[in-house]
């Protein structure tokens, strides 16, 4: 017979999901290789030891795990209030924007309060731009997750006009950048003389806004107002929750943080605004927030994950001559793993005893009781 769900198949259920259907990305990835020429074996030990394999890995991992973080954001907010926006790369690109341009507005002054400022310009670009999906969602009616899809092809549009345009800095001669932030409003890292090496500020903001986040959804009333609205909205405005105003803060909340990442970027390792803030972070985020489950607390060990992966694309390319881009495969399958992974919920431990089974099961006590 089937078996009632129990306390703690649910919990299980939010670690076991993933964990199987990265497994099984993997396993796909390894058809992948193999098809390509080289040996999956090799590859699946070839991604762990460029993510994590010695100090120089770690270094490149959390460097590429920091933005991560702050793009999952973006989608696991709104998702708590019940809306699935997918454009944190246009918010991306365009606190990317904001960092690097506000020097063109304004004298700033170096040191930390200069670096708070053109951070503060890119978290506003990136929360006005997320705000936009929300507000035309519950005011128009547009579908958020295409609207806020759109609007990230029309914020990288914007990017690309002004940097090859109006902001483009003379000296950038083969490719089109904006002028170079002053070395006074630029990020540092973290500790530069240890085995940290080149790992910058951003991965403690990343950490402390998921932290942040996390608090504020389980242990505050606006995080539990927020959370009614995402279990049902209809509930909610019939016992008074403003929830227009809640969800298009929650926009506004994951749009600042993914525009932050993208002044991060500009701050801390560009030093200005060009074609290589456009990486594809924004979309890896919504990968690393659906595997997280849209949980803040569970997005740091995640996005190190896959910040991991997308650092060992070099050594795939070097010793198994497998394009860089290949790890983009693997997301890609993940993505579509977890996504199908979901039709499991709340049926993993339900399972259905076999008919053959019970009949042997059932035809002894249906004997002796004749």
């Amino acid at each position: 017979m089937a078996r009632g769900p129990r306390p703690w198949h649910a919990a299980a259920e939010t670690v076991a999901l993933p964990v199987l259907a990265l497994g099984g990305a993997l396993l796909l990835f390894g058809v992948f290789v193999h098809f390509s020429g080289a040996n999956p074996v090799d590859a699946w030990l070839l991604l762990f030891k460029g993510a994590f394999g010695d100090a120089f890995s770690w270094q490149n991992t959390l460097q590429r795990a920091a933005p991560l973080m702050l793009t999952a954001l973006c989608v696991a907010l709104p998702a708590r209030a019940g809306l699935t926006v997918i454009g944190g790369e246009g918010a991306l690109v365009l606190g990317a924007l904001g960092c690097a341009g506000l020097p063109y507005l304004l004298p700033l002054p170096n040191g930390a309060g200069g670096t708070a400022c053109v951070l503060l310009a890119a978290a506003l670009a990136g929360a006005a731009w997320i705000a936009l999906a929300g507000a035309l969602r519950q005011w128009r009616g547009v579908n958020e997750t295409i609207s806020s899809l759109l609007l990230g092809y029309i914020g990288i549009a914007l990017f690309k006009h002004f940097v090859e345009g109006p902001m483009r800095d003379p000296a950038s001669l083969n490719k089109p950048s904006t002028r170079p932030l002053a070395e006074g409003l630029r990020i540092g890292a973290i500790a530069p003389d240890s085995l940290l090496g080149d790992v910058h500020w951003g991965l403690v903001w990343g950490v402390v806004l998921c932290v942040a986040a996390g608090v504020w959804l389980m242990f505050t009333t606006h995080g539990f107002a927020l959370r009614v609205v995402g279990g049902n909205a209809r509930a909610a405005r019939f016992v008074g929750l403003p929830t227009n105003r809640l969800i298009v803060t929650a926009c506004a909340l994951g749009g600042a943080a993914a525009g932050l990442a993208g002044g991060i970027e500009v701050a801390a390792v560009h030093t200005a605004a060009n074609a290589s803030v456009i990486a594809g972070l924004g979309y890896t985020g919504i990968l690393v927030s659906f595997v997280a489950r849209h949980q803040p607390f569970s997005i740091p060990p995640v996005a190190l994950l896959f910040g991991g992966f997308g650092a060992a694309g070099s050594l795939l390319q070097r010793r198994l001559d497998l394009p860089d881009a290949s790890v983009l495969v693997l997301q890609s399958i993940a993505f579509v793993l977890i996504l199908a992974s979901e039709a499991l919920r709340g049926r993993l431990f339900q399972i259905e005893m076999p008919a053959a089974v019970r009949l042997k099961l059932v035809w002894p006590r249906a004997k002796e009781a004749s």
